[in-house]
């Protein structure tokens, strides 16, 4: 479409603006927290805990991982549906180790820990994926 003047090129740019603001409007940041408690050789606790972050994150972009969404945008669902793949992909992030053992009267007694600190994911809901990706 051109206008009065024959320039057509600013309608061109007006419209891409708003195209490509409304897909960053499709996106959200989440806070993610995980722990993982092993006490001697059995899973004790196993916790994934996701927010809807309050205040804009500040980060680049770390890794990332994709999961089919089927039109869904709730990312506790997305999540209970892939927990396997987003628990390896955590892992993956790096996780912060506390170990304990005690010995008391010859009987020996270990805890493991592992904690991912609370960690802003960007997430894009597209139609038909959602991509998570971690912000450093």
């Amino acid at each position: 479409m051109r206008s009065r003047n024959g320039n057509s090129s600013s309608l061109l740019a007006i419209c891409s603006v708003i195209y490509f603001s409304s897909l960053a409007l499709h996106a959200g940041e989440y806070l993610v927290s995980y722990r993982y408690v092993v006490k001697d050789m059995i899973l004790f606790n196993d916790s994934l805990q996701v927010s809807h972050a309050m205040k804009k994150c500040s980060g680049t972009p770390d890794k990332s991982i994709e999961f089919i969404d089927n039109d869904s945008e709730n990312l506790n669902e997305i999540l209970k549906n892939n927990s396997f793949e987003f628990t390896n992909f955590i892992h993956t992030l790096g996780l912060e180790v506390n170990h304990k053992e005690t010995t008391i009267n010859a009987q020996n007694s270990s805890t493991t820990i592992l904690t991912l600190k609370t960690t802003c994911f960007k997430v894009d809901f597209n139609d038909n994926f959602a991509r998570i990706t971690a912000l450093k």
